[in-house]
Formats: C-alpha cells, sequence, structure tokens
C-alpha cells in the first residue's frame, strides 16, 4: 500500500520544512518466477557477518504502541529510473539493504516492499508479451513475492520489518493521518544524521523517504568507510527463505565443501564503436585477466590445490575452463 501524498507532515517547532515528494500509486502486483532460487541460492553461499549478530536485540527497549516506521517506496529503487524495470538482484539487494541501515540507525521499523523485480536480463523463461502490454504490466509479471526470496522473521532480529501489503501497514497509515500520532515526514535529500537529531523528523510515526532517483543505494555513498557500514554485504545473502535454504542444502550435498568464482566474460567482451567510428573494447584488458592461466594466479591466494571450484559464467565457449581443472 503506498503512502497517500496529502498526508499532513510531521509537526514540530522550528527546522526546515520538509519537501513532499511525488509517491507512486498503490499496486497489487502477480506471482512470479523461480528463477530468483538459483540467483539467491549461489548468493546463500556466503557466510553470515559476526557483526551483524551483535546487533541484534538491540530493539528490547522499544516498548508496544511506541514504535515508528520507516517507508523508501512501494518497489526497490523506485521513484527513480527503475519504476519500470530493475537491476540485477545484487543490485537490488544492496539497495535493500541501504535502507535496512537507515532503519537501524533510526531506531525504526522498515517497511519493506511485498515484491522484488526480477531484471528479465537474467530470467531465461522467454516470457512472450502482448504487443500492448505496458510497463506495470511487464513489472508484475517479472515480479516475485518478498518473502519467497528471504526470511522476514530472520531479518527482523536484527532490523524489524514490516512488508507494505500487511494488516499493520494499513493500520499504520491509518495512525498517520491523526494528528495526535506524530503524522508523516516526507523527506528527500536529507542524511540520517539530521533525521535521528531533528524533532520536526524523529518525532514523526512515519517517515517517508524519496530516495536517489539512481538507485537507492546512492544514500550509503559513505560505504567504503568501515565505521559506517552497519550491515555487512552478506547479510541479506545470508537471510534466505527456507525453500531456499533447503535447496542450497541439497546443492551442497551433490557438490560437497567447494569454492565459488563468478566470471563475466561474454557480453562485456564486445567492441563498440566511439564517436569517431572506431571498435574499441570498453574493458582492454578482461579477455587476458579472466582467461584460466590468469585466474590461477589471482585465486591461488584463496583457493587451495584440489579443492572443488564452480565457475559461474556467461561465457559461451566449451570447455574454456578446463584448464582450472589440473589444480
Amino acid at each position: 500500500m503506498a503512502i497517500p501524498p496529502r498526508i499532513a507532515g510531521a509537526s514540530g517547532g522550528g527546522g526546515r520544512k520538509p519537501r513532499v515528494p511525488p509517491l507512486p500509486p498503490a499496486r497489487t502486483l502477480l506471482t512470479a518466477f523461480a528463477a530468483a532460487a538459483a540467483l539467491a541460492i549461489l548468493c546463500l553461499l556466503s557466510s553470515s557477518s559476526s557483526r551483524t549478530s551483535s546487533l541484534r536485540g538491540s530493539w528490547g527497549s522499544a516498548t508496544k504502541g511506541s514504535e515508528k516506521y520507516l517507508y523508501w517506496g512501494g518497489r526497490v529503487d523506485c521513484p527513480g529510473k527503475h519504476c519500470g524495470t530493475c537491476a540485477g538482484l545484487g543490485h537490488q539487494e544492496s539497495s535493500l539493504r541501504c535502507a535496512l541501515e537507515e532503519a537501524l540507525f533510526l531506531g525504526r521499523i522498515f517497511v519493506m516492499p511485498s515484491r522484488m523485480c526480477l531484471s528479465s536480463v537474467h530470467n531465461t523463461k522467454g516470457i512472450l508479451y502482448p504487443s500492448n502490454a505496458t510497463s506495470e504490466q511487464r513489472w508484475e509479471e517479472n515480479s516475485c513475492s518478498m518473502d519467497s526470496l528471504y526470511d522476514i522473521d530472520l531479518i527482523s532480529k536484527t532490523v524489524p520489518v514490516i512488508l507494505d501489503n500487511s494488516k499493520t501497514w494499513h493500520e499504520i497509515m491509518s495512525r498517520s493521518m491523526k494528528s495526535d500520532e506524530g503524522g508523516v515526514a516526507h523527506v528527500q535529500g536529507i542524511g540520517r544524521a539530521e533525521l535521528k537529531e531533528n524533532p520536526l523528523y524523529s518525532k514523526a510515526l512515519l517517515i517517508n523517504r524519496t530516495a536517489s532517483p539512481l538507485a537507492w543505494f546512492m544514500e550509503c555513498k559513505d560505504r567504503k568507510s568501515r565505521n559506517s557500514v552497519m550491515l555487512s554485504y552478506t547479510f541479506l545473502p545470508s537471510m534466505p527463505a527456507k525453500k531456499l535454504r533447503d535447496a542450497a542444502n541439497k546443492m551442497k550435498q551433490i557438490l560437497g565443501d567447494y569454492d565459488a568464482i563468478h566470471v563475466r566474460r561474454g557480453d562485456l567482451l564486445k567492441n563498440r564503436k566511439d564517436r569517431f567510428g572506431v571498435e574499441r573494447s570498453l574493458h582492454p584488458h578482461l579477455d587476458r585477466d579472466t582467461r584460466p592461466e590468469f585466474i590461477k594466479k589471482r585465486i591461488a591466494k584463496w583457493i587451495p590445490p584440489g579443492r572443488t571450484l564452480f565457475v559461474a559464467s556467461n561465457e559461451r565457449t566449451p570447455g574454456f575452463f578446463s584448464p582450472l581443472s589440473d589444480k
């Protein structure tokens, strides 16, 4: 359920008036594909960070009825350039993690989109659409329920989460319309520190953030600073839904103990003409750097000889990575 654009802003004395961005309409999304399972299973192989576990339990002091909420939108990276399409699952996870970090920092419950878009670039189902299909219909056909990808209860042990199609969210929307409940603070281009310290925002029942139109994760520009990272990169990949955990465990039983690498070649090796009509490669050293003999040197520091190596790649040449097998 999207936020109606005419809800009054948060009450409070002084300070800068919040900007009111346009908000997306309510959407009822359809069922999607099991293609996400393969992506999420690969992500599952990462182990959970010990730092994440140290954050758990920090919400124990909140009393029932005093909870406050954070809403970033009904779709990951939307409003923005990805409203009619979507980025890859890894990019969307970065955006979700950024939003979850802000909720953790502010001590608020995060209102998570109830569906995740699956990029058609990564979906080999070969879906055929009617010629008059709208971008909305295409998006709906390429999405799946968030709780089919992630264990929401497990995530909530670190950052409390509700889905935007839940009864709780509808109740919060009703409460936010009452002046004595703190209302809604519409924000854009405001840092999380100000949201926490300025009573104009901190007292609001609901903060409705319009994030960067490029991608949600742009709000976490300081991620290169280790001190600013509250949730590790492995946080969401280590929170898969039970069905995906079970599938991954079956894969591990078949493959045994193994290491995995992702080698992207195919599409990035193509030459493109520059403005003078000369064909050039955007990645001139990629072909050399992703050949088996070079990969051996790169992975020697982390993967000892004798290990089973799983290579995920879009290289189409049969047997291209076979030289790796001598180690």
